[in-house]
C-alpha cells in the first residue's frame, strides 16, 4: 500500500509540474506590476481568467499531491514505533568465560585479598626513642 501511494505521489509530481509549466503568463512580467504597462489594481493582482484544463489540473494535481503527502507520512511514522522491551523475548543467561592472564603479567584485580593489621605486624617491638643521656 505504501509503494503503491508513493509510486502514485510521483506520478501526480509529474503531473502538476507539467501542467503549471504549460500554463502562460498573466502577462506583463514584474515591470507592469509596478506601473511600468498600467497602474490598475489589475496590473498588480492580475485579471481574471477563465478556468481552463491546466488551471484545474494544477488545483486538483496540487490537492492530491498534500493528501498524499500526508498519507504517506502517517503511514511511515506508524511502522517506526517503538516496541516494549517488555514484548521482546530475553535471550538466554549464559555464564562468562573465565578470563585468563597471560604469563608474566599481574592480574588488574589481586587474587588474593589484603593483609590485615594483625597480620602484618612485626613480631619484635619498634625501637623506641633513645632515653637522654
Amino acid at each position: 500500500m505504501y509503494t503503491f501511494l508513493l509510486i502514485l505521489l510521483i506520478l501526480d509530481s509529474i503531473v502538476l509540474v507539467a501542467a503549471i509549466l504549460l500554463q502562460s503568463g498573466k502577462g506583463g512580467g514584474l515591470a507592469a506590476s509596478f506601473g511600468g504597462a498600467a497602474s490598475s489594481s489589475d496590473a498588480f493582482v492580475g485579471t481574471r481568467q477563465a478556468a481552463n484544463l491546466l488551471t484545474k489540473t494544477s488545483w486538483y494535481g496540487g490537492a492530491l499531491f498534500l493528501a498524499l503527502g500526508l498519507a504517506l507520512s502517517i503511514m511511515s511514522t506508524r511502522q517506526a514505533t517503538a516496541r516494549s522491551v517488555l514484548d521482546v523475548n530475553p535471550a538466554p543467561a549464559t555464564a562468562p568465560a573465565p578470563a585468563q592472564t597471560p604469563q608474566g603479567t599481574a592480574p588488574a584485580v589481586p587474587l588474593e585479598p589484603a593483609p590485615t593489621p594483625q597480620q602484618s605486624a612485626p613480631q619484635t617491638p619498634a625501637p623506641t626513642t633513645p632515653q637522654p643521656r
